[in-house]
Order: structure tokens, then C-alpha cells, then sequence
């Protein structure tokens, strides 16, 4: 009862009436794409009187439910959006229904009515559950503190045991180490006596996010997802200073990716495999969009050609509603826009997917107006990601405990206000080489830096105080 009045109080504290983001752009086709995104979204805003708390759909809608998956995926949309109650909410859910019982699973999909989805839950020996979920959720929750700096997604004493019980104990009991990927049983924790054609068997522990491929051992989306859970967890142990047991899990993320370079790159191909099956065979089907998601490549030739894989794949919108923000990340701009435009297009199938419209928001607002908070650092980056002449302006974001509204004018000058009750250091970074800047009429070096696909960018930082308006332009 005292963790529940704390989170009460809690989630009361974090309510506030802020205003909705409002993006306005020359290019009118995507900001007519983020205003639809923004209502759709909004649409999926659970009731005030559910009995689980502040939520919103992030599942298969008929459901009233939201999953470890969509969540991870949808929490910065929805953070942009204003639904911070909803974010801490699910995320203590998920964290906090970690048991020892379902071998450390959480509840794949829990409902409005505060239990879990009957269509993945009979029992805690029988249910449905992905493996990378688990990492999923706690990268998803690492960044949520790095966009919010509330360390309550990495201190609070639920999230500490997840984090802890699912890179030890559920790494274990689902015999998921770096050297046992090839060579782990087909079901580690089956009930007994085990049926094959009951799907809370057969899929307790289904070792992909890609659930058609029949007989899977592992998914290579899995081994990206324990590798980006381990350099996540080493991320969070040396924000707290425990930089000697980061070292650990830093090894045994290399020791994945190792894995990942040397057992699923097909030579024949130029393409990774996407899964292993229990006969002893790598096969191809769809899973590479989760090698980008978890920022698993690391060889540039290789990732160039998951990328162009991926942008000449038409797949299904849940896999689609990632390409926003990725092709954005990735440099692939052009592509990015257009993927905002079909995924928001009226002709387009389950367009109302609720993963879509929540990646829209993410892919403009991370993506194209190119926002980056890190609380560690207390630091907030932006870059204007467009080849194309003209501006864009987002107003009411919140992040970093406090509001910021940012005019990207040109490619070369942008302007921030903090609307908010905190400071923060602004990094305002613009594509090509500058050596001077003009900062509110000051003049001033500007320094220079690459970005992820090796372009020149050129930065400035300066301290945004409450109330503050800081107008940049390089030269």
C-alpha cells in the first residue's frame, strides 16, 4: 500500500496541464502528417477512472491493452505528446510484474482493467512472451531518463530489480549467454506436460519479435536486443559510478556483437540472417529492422546494407512505424519523409495501428527537427535533418524537466526559447563547415564535429536559461 500511495503521489506530481506541441513547417505535407499523428495518438489516451492507472493503446486496439514491445517504441511520442503520467504508469507495470514465478518475465500485455491481456495470459506457466522484451524495456527506460532526466526510470527500486534480474536470472533461465544462442534447447521452460499446438506453450519464451517463423531457436533481433540490454545496463551503472561492474556488461555486450559478426552475416547474401531454427539452419525473413532499432551494427558496410534492405522493404506498418526515426538517424532523409507521408496517407492499411502515429511524432521531432536531450549531461542537441530550402517549428515539448519551443529558420540558423522552470546547455548543430557563429548578436567559434555517416557538422553551446530566447546562425 505505501508503494502504491508513492506512486499515486507520484504520477499526481508529474500531471500538468503543459500545451500541446504544435509543429509548423514550409513543407506542408509533413506537417499535415504530424497534426494527423498528433489527434491519432491522442486518440488512443486512456480513460481518467481505468483501473490501471494512466495508459494508452499500445497494442492491437480491440484489446484496451498496451505491450512491452509498443511501448518501448511509442513512450517518446508520447512523452512529446504530454502523456508523462501514462509513460511512468506502464513502465512501473512492466518493471514491477517481474517475477520469479514466469522465469522473470514480466506481463507481455497487460489491459485497462489492470491485469494481464487474456489473449497472451492464462497463468504464470502458461502465457505468451517475446524474449527481447525485457531489453527492450529497459533501453526504453534508460531513455525515457535521458529525455525526462526523472531518474525514477533508473533508481526506483522496481526498476533496479528488473534491471538487474533481467541481465542475470532471466539471461540464465532462458539460456540466452552470448556463446548459447546456436546451441540453447527449443523451449527452456516449458510446462509439463508440454503442448506443442497451445501457443502459451509453444510461445512462452519465443526467442524473436518475428512470431511466423516456425521451429525458431533464436532471432537474430534477439541477439541485438541482449546486446543493447547489457550496454544499457553498463550506461546506467557508470552514471551511478559503478564504472568497474560496468566494465563487466560492457565485455559481455562486445561479446554479441561478436556473435552477431561472425555467426549471422551471410557472405553470399551481403545480408544477416534474421533467424536460427532448431534443425540447424539460418534463414531469412523479417528482423532487421530491429538490428538498426537496437543500434546493434557497428560495420558501417554491413549496416549500409541493412538500410538497403530495409528502406526497399514494404512490410507490415508495425515494422514500418519504426522507419520515421531510424531513416532519419541513419542519414536516409528523403526516405524518412517519405515514410511519414505513406504512413500517414489515408489509403494506407492499418494506418491506425497505434505504433504509427506515435512514430511520426518520434520521427519528426527526434528525426527531422533532430531533438537529442541527454540528462546525464543536462545537455540538449538539435540539428535541422533536410536537404531541402525552407523552416520548421515545434513549440511545448517537454523534456529535460522543464519546455522548449525551437524555430529551425534555415539550415544554417535556429532559435530556442525555454519555456520551462530549468536551464539546460543548448548544442545547436548545423550540417556543413562554419567557422563563426552570431548568438543573440555576440559573435563566437563555431566548432566543428562528424556525424554518425562521417558529414561535416558544425556546433555551438550555450546555456538556455528559464524564459530565455537564444537565436543561432552560422557563417
Amino acid at each position: 500500500m505505501k508503494y502504491k500511495a508513492s506512486l499515486l503521489l507520484l504520477l499526481l506530481v508529474c500531471f500538468n496541464a503543459v500545451a500541446q506541441p504544435a509543429f509548423t513547417s514550409s513543407d506542408k505535407a509533413v506537417e499535415k502528417a504530424f497534426n494527423w499523428a498528433k489527434e491519432q495518438a491522442l486518440h488512443y489516451r486512456g480513460g481518467a477512472t481505468d483501473p490501471v492507472g494512466p495508459w494508452y493503446e499500445s497494442a492491437l486496439p480491440p484489446r484496451s491493452a498496451f505491450c512491452m514491445r509498443d511501448v518501448s517504441h511509442q513512450c517518446i511520442g508520447a512523452e512529446v505528446l504530454g502523456l508523462s503520467p501514462e509513460n511512468i504508469n506502464m513502465f512501473n507495470l512492466f518493471a514491477g510484474n517481474i517475477s520469479q514465478s514466469k522465469d522473470w518475465c514480466s506481463y507481455w500485455e497487460i489491459n485497462k482493467w489492470n491485469k494481464p491481456a487474456p489473449d497472451d495470459y492464462r497463468n504464470d506457466k502458461e502465457f505468451w512472451y517475446n524474449l527481447p522484451a525485457n531489453f527492450d524495456v529497459l533501453n526504453a527506460s534508460w531513455r525515457m531518463y535521458l529525455w525526462t532526466g526523472n531518474r525514477h526510470y533508473i533508481d526506483a527500486p522496481a526498476f533496479v530489480n528488473f534491471q538487474q534480474r533481467s541481465v542475470n536470472e532471466y539471461i540464465n533461465s532462458w539460456v540466452l549467454a552470448a556463446d548459447s544462442l546456436l546451441k540453447r534447447p527449443a523451449h527452456p521452460n516449458a510446462p509439463v506436460p508440454y503442448n506443442e499446438s497451445d501457443s502459451f506453450h509453444r510461445c512462452r519464451g519465443l526467442p524473436s519479435y518475428s512470431e511466423g517463423v516456425q521451429n525458431l531457436k533464436t532471432g537474430v533481433d534477439l541477439v541485438a536486443a541482449l546486446y543493447r540490454g547489457m550496454i544499457t545496463y553498463s550506461d546506467i551503472l557508470t552514471l551511478k559510478g559503478k564504472t568497474k561492474e560496468a566494465a563487466v556488461y560492457a565485455k559481455k555486450a562486445q561479446k554479441y556483437l561478436d556473435r552477431l559478426e561472425a555467426d549471422w552475416w551471410s557472405d553470399k547474401d551481403n545480408q544477416y540472417y534474421t533467424y536460427y531454427s532448431n534443425t540447424g539452419q539460418f534463414g531469412k525473413d523479417e528482423g532487421e529492422t530491429f538490428l538498426l532499432w537496437f543500434d546493434a551494427l557497428k560495420d558501417n558496410v554491413r549496416a549500409g546494407k541493412t538500410l538497403d534492405r530495409v528502406t526497399a522493404a514494404r512490410i507490415n506498418v508495425e515494422n514500418m512505424s519504426y522507419y520515421p526515426f531510424l531513416f532519419y538517424k541513419f542519414g536516409r532523409w528523403e526516405k524518412a519523409r517519405d515514410y511519414i507521408l505513406l504512413l500517414s496517407d489515408p489509403s494506407t492499411a492499418r494506418r491506425e495501428y497505434p505504433e504509427v502515429s506515435y512514430g511520426i511524432v518520434e520521427g519528426v521531432v527526434q528525426g527531422l527537427m533532430g531533438i537529442s536531450p541527454d540528462a546525464s549531461t543536462q545537455t540538449l542537441a538539435t540539428i535541422y535533418k533536410t536537404d531541402a530550402p525552407g523552416n520548421a517549428a515545434i513549440s511545448n515539448v517537454p523534456l529535460l524537466n522543464t519546455n522548449i519551443s525551437l524555430d529551425h529558420l534555415s539550415r544554417q540558423q535556429s532559435a530556442m526559447k525555454n519555456t520551462g522552470a530549468h536551464a539546460f546547455k543548448w548544442k545547436a548543430m548545423f550540417y556543413g563547415s562554419f567557422k563563426h557563429a552570431n548568438v543573440n548578436g555576440k559573435a563566437m567559434a563555431a566548432k566543428a564535429e562528424k556525424d554518425l555517416q562521417n558529414k561535416a557538422v558544425s556546433f555551438v553551446e550555450t546555456t538556455v536559461s528559464p524564459n530565455q530566447k537564444v537565436n543561432i546562425k552560422v557563417y
